[in-house]
Order: C-alpha cells, then structure tokens, then sequence
C-alpha cells in the first residue's frame, strides 16, 4: 500500500469533466499539490457525502493552490451523472480497468453491496515532485477523512 514518503504511483485513467478526455497523473505534476480521494463508488451514501464534503472545502484547497480528482472504478460516463448530480465542480477519474487501485494498494470488495474490485475510501497528496506528502486510508470504507488535517495537508505539501 502506498503511504506518506512514497514516490506516487502514475495513474492513467479516463477523466469524467464533463467530457470524457485520456489522463495522466504525471502531466498534472508540478502546478501545485494533487489531492487524491479514492472512493468505492458513485451513488452511495458515504461517497456522496464525501464528494460534498470535497466541494464544500474546494475553495480552501484552491487558495492552497491544490488540484482535487475524485477516483473510482465506475465508468466515466457514471462520473458525469455523479458530478451532474451533486454540482461536483472538481474533476473525477474512472479506473475501471482498476490498474490505479491495484497500484495504491486499495482493492476491496464490499459484498453486500455487489462492488467487489473496488477501491477503499483513501485520500492521498502529491507533490510537485510526485512524492506521497499525505496519506489517509479508511480502516472501514464508510468511514470520511477529516478534512481539515487533508487540507492542512495540501497547504504544507
């Protein structure tokens, strides 16, 4: 599992903003922080509360100059409807091919809701330099980060 101290693994996804566009994490390095909220899936509860919870803070990770992706293996498509819904104004990954998953060490299956290859609720911050500043992986995934030590995070990194 990736922890604070690690050189954050690359992620190629499939961005979900509005359009449907090819993403790499390494093309986004260097700008400021990168804040990386993993999530099990769009439409559910916690998530939704999470994202929310992400919006209502992104101003404050904006000043810090940080960049929030939301990640899950749902489809883009998916991601559009999910950010649509909840006036999401941050940027959503689909890792469906779950390559991004596997490589942070956050595959879980949550079988009694049928998600099974999904990723645990985390938050990671990168830096410029790709290094993990900032790691948070949730002991049980309907569990939220504390979202003023994330963004104290973000503004350190």
């Amino acid at each position: 599992m990736v922890s604070t101290g690690d050189t954050a693994p690359d992620i190629s996804a499939t961005i979900a903003n509005g359009e449907v566009e090819d993403f790499e994490l390494s093309d986004h390095l260097g700008d400021g922080p990168v804040v990386l909220a993993f999530f099990p899936g769009a439409f559910t509860p916690p998530c939704s509360n999470e994202m929310v919870a992400l919006q209502e803070h992104l101003g404050d990770f904006h000043d810090a100059g940080a960049t929030v992706l939301g990640l899950s293996a749902d489809s883009a498509f998916s991601l559009n409807s999910f950010r649509d819904e909840h006036g999401l104004e941050f940027d959503l990954l689909s890792d469906m091919g779950r390559s991004a998953i596997q490589d942070y060490g956050l595959e879980i299956d949550i079988e009694d809701l049928g998600l099974l290859g999904v990723a645990n609720r985390a938050v990671f911050v990168v830096d410029d330099d790709g290094e993990v500043a900032y790691s948070w992986v949730a002991d049980d995934p309907t569990n939220e980060p504390d979202y003023d030590e994330l963004l104290d995070a973000a503004e350190s990194a």
